[in-house]
């Protein structure tokens, strides 16, 4: 054999191995990308801690409850990530509801500030927010946050994977065809970022963020700032 045919040969040689290479290297990245897409999927949706359905009489629209025309309007921006959203919504809000919006003093409507997972690709508070949207189309919005704060137990370590939020649905008996096609389309994306950027333009920057008749309060004079706007103060 001729020199150049040597060469000829062992560059065909690392032609192919080049080739050989490229097509690993493919196989291994699509191997990587459908482990990332399939294992999500298989992890156990892990122990759901139930609720009791919240017996509510005043008038709930979406995310809203109470008489339209109540002389007292709240309007509280959170994240269902928020430990403090957590604490809120379980020692103060209910008994707003009881004091207040059931007796048609307040109108009180929740708006989504979901910054929590803003750095992050998981995107938790972002897919709570949307799937308690879907809930809220069926009328069960106050339901599935509650069944949100009630399964809370950290920040981005998958508490509101999507997986999750699903089994929520179905743990509340919900309408799972059309929770699923709401969820997966993310119906709700411009009405959560509304929300959003309503909540920046008022100033908000941190949950749970309260206001009341159109001014901001803070959680220790609540109270005390609905009884005064009540009697006109």
């Amino acid at each position: 054999m001729s020199k150049r045919q040597e060469l000829r040969e062992k560059h065909k040689k690392q032609q192919k191995q080049q080739r050989l290479i490229i097509i690993i290297m493919v196989v291994v990245g699509a191997l990587l990308i459908a482990s990332a897409l399939i294992l999500p999927s298989l992890q156990p949706v892990g122990t759901i801690a139930q609720i009791t359905p919240r017996a509510i009489t005043a008038t709930v629209k979406m995310t809203s409850m109470g008489n339209t025309d109540a002389p007292v309007k709240v309007d509280v921006w959170e994240d269902f990530q928020c430990p403090g959203c957590k604490q809120y919504s379980q020692q103060f809000e209910t008994q707003i509801v009881t004091d207040y919006v059931e007796t048609g003093k307040v109108f009180y409507t929740f708006h989504h500030y979901p910054f929590i997972d803003s750095q992050t690709t998981t995107k938790e508070s972002h897919q709570a927010a949307n799937a308690s949207m879907c809930a809220a189309a069926q009328g069960r919005f106050w339901d599935y946050h509650d069944m949100l704060f009630a399964n809370w137990i950290g920040e981005n370590v998958g508490a509101f994977s999507n997986k999750r939020l699903v089994a929520f649905a179905q743990a509340l008996n919900l309408n799972m065809s059309d929770f699923k096609a709401c969820f997966n389309q993310n119906q709700y994306a411009t009405e959560i970022e509304k929300d959003y950027t309503d909540a920046n333009d008022k100033g908000v920057t941190g949950t749970p963020t309260i206001f009341v008749n159109g001014i901001q309060t803070s959680i220790d004079v609540l109270f005390s700032t609905i009884d005064s706007a009540l009697s006109g103060k």
